[in-house]
């Protein structure tokens, strides 16, 4: 071969290695460009995805109407403390005013305190607290008489007619109130009163299971005395305000030492001014 036929030959067979690198960094670029776009594709999928995750999880259920849980309650159940959450008309959990939602339920006769917490997206949380009544009195409501509990701060709220929580209550009669409204309270010269039946109550021992019926009795003076009225006997005692658990005991004593002489003339035991005295029917 001569020595042209071989430079034609070297010169094609650079072109033709120069080429098939040409071809092979034109075919790579395409396969990584390739790559990208099925990454920027898969990312915003994914992104999308992550959108309507969002949106349906939390977006749309804060615009919805809240969804209300109750807790602490006893009487009161979670669909009365629900329905009286309605005047408040919130449709969605944006809406839901937390302080207006205490304020209502504060208001509440037979409710002490209660909590209101809201968490996103839907969820609002109330705990309440209801009031734990210490004794019954009654009221006139609409021309007929009606009982009433009273806790220990002395105020009146409507039982939820639960016959046998309220048997266990002494019934205080005699109190200068003629009706109720709501979160009223009795009479502050009332309240060391209940605050010593709720005190009684608190005792193990059941003192009050005795006495049917604490009746107070004004005096002219301003003050007040008591006439304990006991379940097992037709004797009544007179006693003055210190109502305790030695006032208490002084009573049974001296009913059970009347019921074993079994004098049925007496219509009454005063055991007020330090001593012992006996009334006669």
């Amino acid at each position: 071969m001569s020595d042209v036929s071989l430079l034609v030959a070297e010169e094609y067979l650079e072109n033709d290695y120069f080429l098939s690198e040409d071809m092979d960094s034109t075919a790579e670029g395409k396969t990584e460009k390739k790559i990208k776009f099925i990454k920027t594709i898969f990312c915003v999928l994914c992104f999308a995805l992550l959108c309507e995750l969002v949106i349906y999880k939390y977006v749309m259920p804060s615009f919805s109407s809240p969804k209300v849980t109750v807790t602490g309650q006893k009487d009161y159940t979670a669909e009365e403390i629900a329905r009286l959450l309605l005047p408040m008309n919130s449709t969605s959990w944006f809406d839901f005013d937390v302080d207006q939602a205490v304020a209502i339920l504060s208001s509440e006769a037979g409710i002490d305190h209660v909590v209101v917490e809201k968490r996103f997206p839907d969820k609002i949380f109330v705990n309440v607290s209801e009031r734990e009544p210490v004794a019954v009195t009654f009221v006139m409501d609409k021309g007929s008489t009606k009982p009433v509990q009273i806790d220990k701060n002395g105020v009146l709220f409507p039982g939820k007619n639960n016959p046998a929580a309220e048997a266990v209550l002494p019934i205080v009669s005699g109190l200068p109130v003629e009706y109720m409204s709501k979160g009223m309270r009795i009479p502050s010269k009332y309240r060391p009163l209940i605050d010593q039946i709720s005190k009684i109550s608190e005792l193990p021992q059941h003192y009050f299971a005795s006495l049917s019926e604490i009746c107070v009795l004004p005096k002219d003076s301003g003050n007040y005395e008591l006439a304990l009225i006991p379940s097992q006997s037709k004797v009544k005692v007179l006693t003055d305000r210190a109502l305790n658990e030695d006032a208490l005991k002084y009573m049974l004593v001296v009913l059970d030492v009347v019921n074993q002489i079994g004098t049925d003339e007496v219509a009454a035991v005063d055991l007020r001014y330090g001593s012992v005295s006996y009334i006669t029917r």
